[in-house]
């Protein structure tokens, strides 16, 4: 594969004069536990359908990325190959980076509920010489999928099941032969390590607006965001980190799989998440830390109170994907005894903006954090102004942990001359420094010239106690140009119905103007693989009239 991650070279110089980039890699830092702490429980992988447990020191960990590795040699898989990854969180997963790392390929985290026309457009584009997959997760045959797939994708050499059967199996053809014990095997584990700038990650955007776009990161973008994250949260070697996130998503890929390493610590992977089961494992384990989107939050809080099962080692839950609730805050805080973090970010950037740990409460549901260590931020204008702060704008960032580009399609970078990342967010910035995100550049609803608050409205809906999840989208208006139409899930049992929000907003002392005139009340929303909702694919179905 050709890498065109053309936004690394400019920024390099300043990047290292300024201590941003730390020119690490994973290989190095997976060297060093295992020198240092060879011994010491890296990684504990639950599969909860099954109850099965897989752990591994870090000297075991060293170990077993050396034979994958070498067994991806076997098959093909050279410099800047890539290598797709469509497994939960499992302990392949995590070990196939490794090994990726150690080769100089490039992993491509998949997400396990793609099917066929998600797939076929990522395999293709990426080029995957080698997909792994499970033979089957949740009663869903991937095995049978990606065979089918096979015939239209000229560069996938090989399928990879884990699970499998035949010779095809993940335990046949990597992890179950002692490669690293071959005679070549030291020439094949350091022959081609990657550098510091060289690409280590291709990662699809979840496509709100549309096709997906290949994110490509290299281990100083990556690192110089991890190093600021675990600073700002105080994480160290004595943490245990719990991932239940997706690892093919960036959550679960930077801080579940990368940041444990760089700080010598430990993790718990959970695949499915039920948060029963999540109680128990930070109690076994003596979790410290986790970081999720709200429903996680949500279920973990209730099920806390319900059960009387308390986590008493868990310090703090960092929250991120949406605007968090007030009230959960507090019922959190009150449930756990952790610390609530806000944080917002994107593929392209890791984590761009947490609260503090000393911050007041109230910051966590009122703001999106301020920018991270290496990260500045601004709003401007349709001109490109910078606005003046608390009001309203395009959100602007200039970030160490910035991206390379995205593959094949560098005209869509969105990074100007001096390194401005067009995020495609609204937002706001208050005095001291904190972003509020209110929305998507195409959520913006005009209502006869009027803008309508999105996020804003569908925060008052969330906190209607017969909604569950809520969306507002614009639809075209002959007169208005766009009128706003919400889209509601009900919780079970609930009813929501237009008359009642309507009654339900104006007590809430919101503008006339600005209540939706429709409502839309559905059993599930479109959504992203990190629990983002796909408001282009709600707006499609606005195009018809009721």
């Amino acid at each position: 594969m050709e890498f065109d991650a053309v936004l690394l070279p400019p920024r390099r110089e300043r990047m290292i004069a300024q201590g941003l980039w730390h020119d690490r890699t994973i290989n190095g830092e997976l060297d060093a536990c295992a020198a240092a702490c060879p011994d010491k429980l890296a990684l504990t992988a639950l599969r909860v359908e099954t109850g099965e447990v897989r752990r591994f020191s870090y000297a075991e960990l060293a170990r077993m990325a050396d034979r994958i590795a070498v067994g991806l040699a076997r098959l093909g898989v050279g410099k800047n190959d890539i290598v797709a990854c469509q497994l939960p969180n499992w302990w392949q997963f995590t070990l196939v980076y490794l090994a990726c790392s150690r080769i100089g390929a490039v992993m491509n985290p998949l997400m396990h509920i793609f099917r066929e026309r998600e797939l076929s457009f990522m395999l293709q584009h990426g080029e995957a010489k080698v997909m792994i997959a499970p033979k089957v997760f949740r009663g869903f045959d991937f095995e049978q999928m990606i065979t089918g797939l096979q015939p239209s994708l000229p560069h996938l050499r090989h399928l990879v099941v884990v699970d499998g059967q035949g010779p095809n199996s993940f335990e046949a053809l990597l992890s179950g032969p002692e490669w690293e014990n071959a005679p070549d095997a030291r020439d094949i584990l350091t022959r081609h390590r990657p550098g510091p700038d060289d690409v280590t990650q291709l990662i699809y955007t979840s496509g709100t607006t549309g096709e997906p776009k290949g994110v490509m990161h290299s281990a100083n973008t990556v690192m110089a965001n991890i190093v600021p994250y675990a600073q700002r949260l105080r994480l160290d070697a004595e943490d245990v980190v719990l991932m239940a996130s997706p690892m093919a998503h960036q959550t679960g890929f930077m801080y579940g799989l990368i940041m444990p390493i760089l700080l010598k610590a430990s993790v718990v992977l959970q695949d499915v998440w039920e948060p029963k089961k999540a109680i128990e494992l930070i109690r076994t384990e003596g979790v410290t830390f986790t970081m999720a989107s709200t429903p996680f939050l949500t279920d973990l809080a209730k099920t806390v109170t319900e059960t009387g099962q308390g986590v008493p080692t868990l310090r703090t839950f960092l929250c991120a994907g949406a605007p968090i609730p007030g009230p959960l805050v507090e019922q959190a805080r009150a449930a756990l005894g952790a610390k609530i973090v806000s944080a917002w970010g994107m593929t392209e950037n890791g984590a761009v903006t947490l609260t503090k740990l000393d911050d007041e409460d109230e910051r966590s549901f009122s703001t999106d954090g301020c920018p991270l260590p290496g990260v500045e931020v601004k709003v401007v204008d349709v001109d490109g102004q910078t606005l003046p702060v608390g009001e309203t704008g395009r959100l602007m960032l200039r970030s160490c942990s910035n991206f390379g580009g995205y593959l094949h399609r560098a005209h869509l970078n969105g990074t100007d001359a001096d390194d401005w990342f067009d995020t495609g967010d609204l937002a706001r910035i208050d005095a001291k420094g904190y972003i509020r995100i209110t929305g998507r550049s195409k959520d913006v609803i005009i209502r006869g010239g009027e803008n309508i608050p999105v996020v804003e409205i569908e925060s008052l809906l969330y906190r209607h106690p017969a909604v569950a999840m809520a969306a507002i989208v614009a639809y075209p208006d002959e007169r208005l140009g766009e009128r706003a139409c919400a889209v509601v899930v009900t919780k079970p049992g609930q009813t929501f119905d237009l008359p009642g929000m309507v009654e339900y907003l104006k007590g809430q002392k919101v503008a006339v103007q600005y209540i939706p005139e429709r409502l839309v009340v559905t059993d599930a929303m479109p959504a992203t693989p990190s629990g983002k909702i796909q408001k282009f694919k709600l707006r499609e179905l606005m195009r018809t009239p009721d």
